[in-house]
């Protein structure tokens, strides 16, 4: 079972969101105060911590700055949870090193979904060793590739992007690795027709636009920001570079592209001999799966997004939706779609 380290100083909240966190599933370890916080990870390391910032004793910046400092804590999942909503506020935790960015009052749902997310991309990176508790005497060979390439998107300037700003466009020749910091960017490619297939999304913590940088090609798709999203850039020269001195690196960008090619394969044969009712429901089961939350969470995406990862028109999807949510397998909002029955969906013959 995966161990969250919860740091907040408020009793009511922290007993709260433990039992929420350990009916999810989670080893929840728990601290008062920051440095309480430091001590608990360095007796039990755990797989991500959620801290609050204004502590006593010492702050979430504070406790930040040390796992990020200390080698036996650098690169655990780092999820701020605060009443500080400041825009200045969260740039400075990012700036640190913070993976996400949730505040108080908070939706559970937000924050298991924030949780899942980054649990399931920490480990689908992790490597299969772990430093000794005395650090590394000496360097292994190729060592900690992970740390490698999470150093990639580390002390970068952070670029704000707008809903529905272009990030690059199909045709153009790449420049750069695009690292999620926050928010969400879809990949469309269009058609002859001027209609729109999204070919991938990607949130927070997910890497982007690598494959053209890997071939040396024209980007064949173009990347958009569903929402306000903040980006960091890695430039090509500098990510060549790690690929060359790093095989391990490299190796872990052939684990993506190939987990993104398996879902392209999925979405292209559903369209050719699946129907409309099997592929829309597929489709919401993967939305719902690829973040390991139970259950399952709201999905946050248009009617029209959904229609372009299906592959039909809007109409279509609205159509099914609302045949889905008479059969009380999804309740629907304007911009929100939750599955309450995941296994009848699943399991339904169309």
């Amino acid at each position: 079972m995966l161990t969250v380290l919860l740091i907040e100083d408020n009793a009511s909240i922290r007993r709260n969101t433990a039992e929420l966190l350990s009916m999810a599933g989670y080893v929840v370890l728990t601290a008062e105060n920051g440095q309480l916080g430091v001590e608990q990870a360095l007796a039990t390391k755990p797989d991500l911590v959620v801290c609050d910032i204004m502590l006593p004793v010492l702050d979430g910046y504070g406790v930040l700055h040390i796992f990020n400092q200390n080698p036996q804590l650098a690169g655990i999942p780092f999820i701020f949870l605060t009443a500080k909503a400041e825009q200045a506020d969260q740039r400075r935790g990012m700036e640190l090193g913070a993976d996400d960015y949730l505040t108080k009052p908070f939706n559970k749902t937000d924050l298991l979904s924030a949780i899942a997310s980054r649990l399931a991309r920490f480990q689908h990176l992790k490597p299969a060793y772990e430093l000794p508790a005395n650090g590394l005497e000496e360097p292994l060979p190729g060592a900690r590739p992970v740390d490698q390439l999470a150093s990639l998107a580390l002390d970068r300037k952070v670029y704000s992007i707008r809903k529905k700003q272009d990030i690059y466009l199909e045709g153009e020749e790449p420049q750069r690795l695009y690292f999620v910091q926050s928010g969400r960017v879809k990949t469309i490619q269009t058609t002859a027709a001027g209609k729109e297939l999204i070919t991938a999304l990607y949130g927070p913590g997910e890497f982007f636009g690598y494959l053209p940088l890997l071939e040396r090609i024209p980007h064949y798709d173009s990347a958009v920001a569903m929402e306000e999203t903040e980006l960091r850039y890695i430039p090509q020269q500098e990510f060549t570079e790690l690929l060359l001195r790093s095989p391990e690196v490299g190796q872990q960008f052939v684990h993506l592209l190939a987990s993104r090619v398996r879902e392209r394969e999925q979405q292209l044969l559903g369209m050719a001999y699946t129907s409309l009712r099997r592929r829309v429901a597929d489709t919401l089961l993967r939305l719902c799966e690829s973040t390991g939350v139970v259950p399952a969470p709201t999905i946050q995406l248009t009617r029209e997004d959904l229609a372009a990862v299906v592959g039909t028109a809007t109409e279509s999807i609205i159509r099914t939706l609302s045949e889905f949510n008479q059969a009380g397998l999804v309740e629907l909002t304007p911009n929100h779609i939750r599955v309450l029955e995941p296994e009848k969906l699943r399991c339904a013959q169309w």
